[in-house]
């Protein structure tokens, strides 16, 4: 026997006052199954098993009885037919249909999403970059568009773009080259991440992702850039006019060469956080991109740029900023092209130069785990072997007759 009724929150998990889940109860030969409409009001809107006293009253009963007799007609469908009733295959219709009666596209809610987030700028670039290439990508518009199968032609189409060329690579000819393998990577996280959101506000009742766990991989991370040090001298050795973006830039490049800091935490930097201890600045704050903790002391170079600037971090945009590391490396003869992070990468693989023991390198940089640090050692380890290589050849030299 088959029986159906629609409910108010079954599991008794809505707190007084809030608003909870309508489900439809599918009782098949006494064992309940529920299906969340995705539809939430208050327990005192809900009466004799209507919606009531509020302004969507109306909207809302039309799209409840929607979706319930849809569930029906599936159910009087599969017992005309003489098919076993699946609950589950109910269900997946169920929410298909949902999807179908929201007024609001999932690219939209994804837009609407990403005004709530509170991650870093960066972060959220990341996000904004994503989204714009799924609109491009043009197969993921719609809820029902989120299967299995076109997460596997997003993976697919991310595999054929290419990086942006420059005019100049464009007339010589230069064939354009495919986006990292740690972009596509990127794009996958943030597309999972909004989904896990989707279903956490009922909006999606299963994470395609979830199916596909250990399919699309990080792959090999991009090559790590950090200046040597004679590169970093030779970058100190520059003074641009006081006051001018270059040469704020210049010592916010670096503040972070001799701290660590990544960007967003520079343009958060507040003096209260530290303590004079015996005559040395310390800290210990935490990332604002992971909230993770991190150590950091002040170095000599570091006091002297604080002192410049009034005991505050130089404030630039972060486009603007890269622009003029970018002027900045070639006026000292860099011939990569600089940006921020970079001088993270150099702190990192300086200081384990300097012999400084790799777990307190991840302190400094406020790593999750030292995983993400062991990569600048296997640097500073590959450039060991080439001295080692070096010496060896010339030491031959030397005994030859």
């Amino acid at each position: 026997m088959i029986t159906t009724s629609i409910v108010w929150d079954h599991r008794g998990r809505t707190k007084a006052g809030c608003e909870g889940p309508l489900e439809v109860r599918v009782t098949v030969d006494r064992k309940p199954y529920y299906i969340n409409t995705g539809i939430k009001v208050r327990k005192t809107e809900w009466k004799a098993g209507m919606i009531v006293n509020r302004p969507d009253a109306d909207t809302l009963r039309t799209r409840l009885n929607i979706i319930y007799h849809k569930i029906e007609d599936a159910i009087n469908a599969a017992i005309n037919a003489g098919i076993q009733i699946d609950v589950a295959d109910i269900k997946r219709r169920a929410w298909v249909l949902m999807a179908d009666e929201s007024s609001t596209s999932f690219l939209e809610w994804c837009r609407d999403q990403l005004e709530q987030l509170t991650h870093s700028d960066g972060t959220l670039k990341h996000y904004q970059t994503m989204l714009s290439r799924l609109q491009d990508f043009d197969t993921i518009r719609r809820w029902q568009d989120l299967t299995v199968e076109n997460i596997y032609k997003w993976d697919a189409y991310l595999h054929r773009i290419t990086k942006p060329q420059s005019d100049a690579d464009i007339k010589a000819g230069k064939q354009a080259e495919p986006i990292s393998d740690g972009a596509i990577y990127n794009y996958h996280k943030c597309l999972k991440a909004l989904l896990n959101r989707a279903v956490l506000f009922d909006r999606l009742q299963q994470n395609p992702y979830d199916r596909l766990k250990g399919k699309f991989k990080r792959g090999d991370r991009e090559r790590i850039d950090f200046l040597t040090d004679e590169e970093m001298k030779a970058f100190e050795s520059l003074h641009p006019v006081a006051g001018s973006k270059m040469a704020m830039a210049r010592d916010l490049f670096v503040f972070q060469l001799y701290t660590g800091l990544a960007y967003s935490d520079t343009q958060n930097f507040d003096i209260g956080d530290y303590k004079l201890i015996d005559g040395v600045w310390k800290n210990t704050g935490e990332r604002i991109k992971t909230g993770v903790a991190y150590t950091s002391q002040m170095l000599p170079p570091v006091v002297a740029i604080l002192e410049r600037y009034n005991w505050q971090v130089p404030k630039l945009d972060n486009s603007d900023y890269n622009l003029c590391l970018k002027a900045l490396g070639m006026a000292c003869g860099i011939e990569r092209p600089l940006h921020s992070h970079m001088a993270r990468h150099t702190f990192a693989t300086w200081m384990l130069r300097h012999g400084v023991p790799i777990e307190h390198v991840s302190k400094m940089l406020g790593h999750t785990n030292i995983t993400q640090t062991q990569r600048y050692a296997k640097i500073v380890a590959a450039d060991i072997h080439d001295d080692f290589e070096r010496i060896a050849e010339e030491m031959k030299n030397q005994v030859k007759p």
